[in-house]
């Protein structure tokens, strides 16, 4: 890919005021995190509609903890170069915060501070019925599905399942660190799960500059620079202009 891409992304970087970043699952597979929709994903071994849902929770929630089994492998990743690279952007005052729809907490490992969890996380799990709050840990070390130590019902995840609104809270947040972005840096997201997926066109509509990293493009239509390939890669040459 041609440096002058490259410089350019970086220069449109340095003259931002309020930049900001949005992320998918494209920024956690060198992690070891599989796309969920990719071949070897968790939605190619769990029909969605079955297992990820809260109606589906609601009505069966041991069946669905089979898949949330299989997604707390997540928890134990690593950040890769990537995360630490969004990080030092952070760190240098060319990115102001994060908003990721990622659930494994892989932006905070990697040094980052200011990060919107747009699907929530698996780092707390709460009681549906009684509304107590549990940690990881206690999940962790509970013979799985997990169960509330008040009620004995069993916990879900603090994430947003496909038929959840997000939280106000979130929601909030977002608009927050949106309100004064003029440029938004897309990365690992092919842009297709609303109301996500309406962030980019939210900060272009509103005069911001959009960057987009990612293996296959999804916003050619609004991006000023595409940075095509694996997201550690790309980054990995941005930050190579910090020094």
């Amino acid at each position: 890919m041609a440096e002058d891409l490259f410089d350019k992304a970086f220069a449109l970087l340095q003259k931002s005021r309020n930049g900001v970043a949005l992320t998918g699952a494209g920024v956690s597979t060198e992690s070891g995190i599989p796309d969920f929709r990719g071949k070897d994903g968790l939605w190619s071994r769990y029909d969605p509609i079955e297992y990820g849902t809260l109606g589906a929770f609601r009505a069966n929630p041991e069946k669905v903890w089979r898949m949330l089994a299989a997604l707390l492998d997540a928890v134990d990743a690593e950040p890769n170069p990537g995360h630490r690279a969004l990080a030092a952007l952070e760190q240098h005052g060319l990115l102001s915060g994060i908003i990721t729809q990622n659930i494994d907490c892989l932006h905070q490992k990697g040094g980052s501070n200011n990060v919107v969890e747009f699907h929530g996380s698996l780092q707390t799990f709460s009681c549906l019925s009684c509304g107590a709050s549990y940690n990881l840990a206690f999940v962790k070390a509970s013979s799985l599905p997990p169960h509330c130590a008040s009620c004995n019902v069993i916990l879900k995840p603090d994430i947003i399942f496909f038929d959840e609104p997000i939280p106000d809270l979130v929601l909030a947040s977002t608009e927050q660190m949106l309100a004064a972005a003029d440029l938004l840096l897309v990365a690992g997201t092919s842009c297709q799960v609303q109301p996500a997926a309406r962030i980019p066109f939210i900060v272009f509509n509103r005069g911001g500059t959009i960057i987009e990293i990612n293996r296959e493009p999804a916003l050619d239509q609004i991006a000023t620079v595409t940075l095509q390939g694996n997201f550690s890669t790309v980054m990995g040459r941005l930050v190579e202009r910090l020094t």
